[in-house]
């Protein structure tokens, strides 16, 4: 194997690898508060930010973490990330998260089937997003403008977190406050679709549960397709928040040279 691909080839590994750390923790951590009756909203918003941290530890070395095509996507659009690799890191963390969701599915085999028997939207949420939560009364165009939102914040504060010009964290800290990020969006924007922010995120533990049950995975409680909403809005979310970012701090970042000449405020 030549060397630039098996470099890929490495990177593609950290992303499948990272991508499923998450999932696991996430969807781990959802099938506990909904099938075991364990846990709350403040559980599922903690784990789901350290499965983020630890997916980031895991992979930060090698790619620099993204475990998201939003996060990629960005990248390539404003930092500079090989649009070669795009594609290939989108169906790796894709891939990443449909076996982590295999493993909670497996997992909790027995919990889903006594809870749930017939595996309907009742536990589907253990895997995949649905408008409201699949019980308030919010439809397909406010959750996209939900998940354009939420993940537009995402990217804002993301490209801030790693623009070595900003205040980025020093030493390793950098996953611990992605982890934060992650809770703090689902603490303050979980409500309307469920703040998936990552098409991998929902596309490859949809899938899982399709192919393990869940014959009603691809739609919402109103019946209309909806597995499109969670790749969509986070892929124009992520562009949007990852420009603003460029446009309205970054382009006004003082320079490395020009680093020594400028003092904090007062």
């Amino acid at each position: 194997m030549a060397p630039r691909s098996r470099e890929l080839a490495g990177e593609l590994i950290a992303e499948f690898a990272g991508t499923m750390v998450l999932i696991v923790f996430g969807a781990g951590v959802v099938a506990q508060v909904v099938a075991g009756g364990l846990g709350g909203h403040d559980s599922i918003a903690w784990a789901w930010g350290i499965g983020v941290m630890l997916g980031v530890y895991v992979a930060g070395r090698t790619t620099g973490a993204h475990l998201n095509p939003a996060v990629t996507l960005g990248f390539a659009v404003f930092r500079g990330f090989e649009w070669r690799k795009v594609v290939p890191y989108a169906l790796a963390q894709t891939a990443g998260a449909f076996a982590g969701a295999l493993l909670i599915r497996w997992n909790y085999t027995e919990v889903l089937s006594a809870v749930d028997p017939g595996h309907t939207l009742k536990t589907q949420g253990v895997f995949s997003t649905l408008p409201g939560n699949g019980t308030l009364p919010v439809g397909q165009w406010g959750a996209l403008r939900d998940q354009v939102i939420g993940t537009a914040v995402l990217l804002f504060v993301l490209f801030a977190l790693s623009d070595t010009l900003n205040m980025a964290p020093g030493a390793n800290l950098g996953p611990f406050v992605v982890g934060l990020l992650v809770v703090g969006i689902g603490m303050a924007l979980g409500t309307d679709a469920g703040y998936a922010i990552n098409p991998a995120r929902d596309f490859g533990p949809r899938l899982a549960s399709f192919l393990t049950g869940y014959g009603g995975a691809w739609r919402d409680q109103y019946g209309g397709l909806y597995f499109w909403v969670p790749i969509v809005g986070p892929l124009v979310g992520g562009v949007i928040g990852a420009g603003l970012y460029q446009a309205c701090i970054a382009r006004h970042l003082p320079r490395e040279a020009d680093r020594d000449t400028v003092k904090p405020s007062d």
